[in-house]
């Protein structure tokens, strides 16, 4: 997969790195474990300046406060039952990564910058082609949006993703609420900013699309170890096979091909087999 050539063109200067996945309009969290130091870093990004991050969230009273508060606990409690049923971590974690990475740092303009702001709930955005398959993640959630009513899309895809995550083993992501949902279909961002799947130079096609989030290549790197998680399914993007000894019986939909063999398991697998559809490993 492309994030290999950024490993083997020494971004990572020998690593062993582990990515965790939330993007949203505010802010980006990948924790890093470097083989080299033995360290962990927490790297923090603004996806848009002081000024602009106040756009696009909303302001509460206290008792507004509360009742938010209590819905996205009910909104979290919910989307674990979920996953305990369906095992749909991977879907909800590309749900809220597709969501929030259509950011475009040189737009200060919301919502035409992009970024988490629910604008995937609409057909037009799902039909891109790289959200192949996710109207099938807003049919899971949108009974959780219709109990907990209160919680915007955004912040409901981006509490979903986190929950998958720490669900499936990874870190509890600290997480800040009060995005501000887009209300028309008018208002969805272009097609085209989100990665394609097999680009002719996969290394410089990520850092276009990131550098446009304003993330560098170690944090790209990082973030590519969410696919630790999920599967590729060709009728969707082209790579990897209908299915494997790893993914025929599920659980969740049968089929695809995934990154790891553990594919429900949140770890840096990923990094550590360095194959992807395109191997036959799993």
């Amino acid at each position: 997969m492309a994030v290999h050539h950024l490993l083997r063109r020494g971004v990572s200067g020998g690593s062993s790195i582990r990515g965790i996945l939330l993007a949203s309009q505010v802010l980006v969290l990948a924790h890093c474990s470097c083989g080299h130091t033995g360290s962990s870093i927490f790297i923090q990004l603004s996806f848009s300046s002081p000024a602009a991050q106040e756009i696009g969230r909303r302001p509460l009273s206290s008792a507004a406060a509360g009742d938010a508060a209590a819905e996205l606990r009910g909104a979290r409690e919910d989307v674990k039952k979920l996953l305990k049923t369906t095992f749909c971590h991977p879907i909800l974690v590309r749900l809220g990564w597709h969501d929030a990475g259509t950011y475009d740092k040189n737009i200060a303009e919301w919502p035409k910058c992009g970024g988490a702001n629910g604008s995937l709930r609409f057909e037009i955005e799902l039909k891109h082609g790289a959200n192949a398959g996710l109207v099938n993640a807003l049919k899971l959630i949108q009974p959780i949006k219709d109990k907990f009513s209160g919680v915007t899309y955004a912040d409901l895809f981006q509490l979903a993703s986190a929950t998958a995550i720490e669900e499936a083993g990874g870190p509890k992501i600290p997480m800040i609420y009060g995005r501000v949902d887009v209300t028309a279909p008018e208002q969805c961002p272009p097609e085209g900013r989100l990665p394609a799947a097999g680009p002719p130079s996969p290394a410089e096609h990520l850092r276009e699309v990131f550098y446009r989030m304003g993330l560098n290549d170690k944090e790209i790197v990082a973030l590519s170890g969410a696919h630790t998680l999920g599967r590729a399914r060709p009728e969707r993007s082209g790579w990897g096979k209908p299915e494997t000894k790893y993914t025929k019986d599920g659980p969740g939909a049968p089929g695809g091909q995934s990154w790891t063999s553990q594919w429900l398991k949140f770890d840096n697998s990923y990094f550590k087999a360095g194959s992807g559809p395109s191997s036959s490993a799993y």
